[in-house]
């Protein structure tokens, strides 16, 4: 079993040269992960920056005393992968967000698509938007991450047309067969860079919205003979990308 991951702001040790895991995660490590001495934890800034320690003692029910390793910095990985997702409805968006994050995805987009049922608007957007982000945080120390994805806030069409512009690599997932599409599985992709996914909602990326993308460097692609839902396509797109990059190897 590899060592539990937690979320730290800082990794400055007392006098002693101990570290003081507290509050919400201290609690976690204490209460429910149950942690002794001799065993190991991963402590990150959840940006790269990490250190491995060894549980000292567990004290009360929220502290947990760690002799703590030297702090490294994991590189960025190339080529990073961003997966625009459209918004799913109910909770189909938290699911998106932490299975992307538990394959390795480097950042994902929120995007209100044309034909997205679901709206981000006001407290109820910001409301959403915060659990997508703590989702990805909690998945990020669930799949022993030290890099979370970063998820940004809601982009428009027209923003998405420009991040797509940007990229080495830009594909739409598309489910209209008739479209001119080309398989994922055997797309040209650059070996640094930025790979950008567009996962259209539930009832596709509209005809306008593909001809801004194809405007702006985009290409259809599909993964294969069947339609995925939107909450899953990102997923199953990632892994294959992260395995044909080498990233996975």
């Amino acid at each position: 079993m590899t060592a539990p991951v937690f979320v730290v702001e800082h990794f400055r040790t007392g006098g002693d040269g101990h570290y003081v895991l507290d509050g919400p995660e201290g609690r976690h490590a204490v209460s429910v992960k149950r942690l002794q001495p001799g065993e190991e934890v991963v402590l990150t800034d959840g940006a790269g920056r990490h250190a491995v320690g060894e549980v000292i003692a567990a004290e009360g029910k929220d502290r947990l005393v760690v002799r703590l390793g030297e702090v490294a910095q994991e590189p960025a990985p190339a080529p990073r992968i961003t997966v625009v997702q459209a918004l799913p409805k109910g909770d189909r968006g938290e699911l998106a967000v932490e299975t992307m994050t538990e394959v390795g995805v480097d950042a994902i987009v929120p995007w209100q698509a044309a034909r997205c049922i679901t709206q981000w608007r006001g407290e109820r957007g910001l409301k959403a938007l915060g659990k997508w982000r703590a989702t990805a945080r909690e998945a990020g120390k669930q799949s022993r991450r030290v890099r979370f994805p970063e998820v940004a806030d809601a982009a428009t069409t027209k923003q998405v047309a420009a991040l797509l512009a940007g990229a080495d690599f830009a594909a739409v997932l598309h489910s209209d067969f008739e479209h001119v599409s080309a398989p994922l599985a055997t797309a040209q992709l650059p070996a640094e860079g930025e790979i950008v996914l567009v996962v259209g909602p539930e009832g596709g990326v509209s005809r306008d919205e593909l001809a801004l993308f194809e405007e702006a460097g985009a290409r259809a692609y599909v993964l294969g003979p069947t339609v995925l839902r939107t909450s899953t396509a990102g997923t199953a797109a990632a892994a294959l990308l992260l395995g044909r990059t080498g990233r996975w190897s």
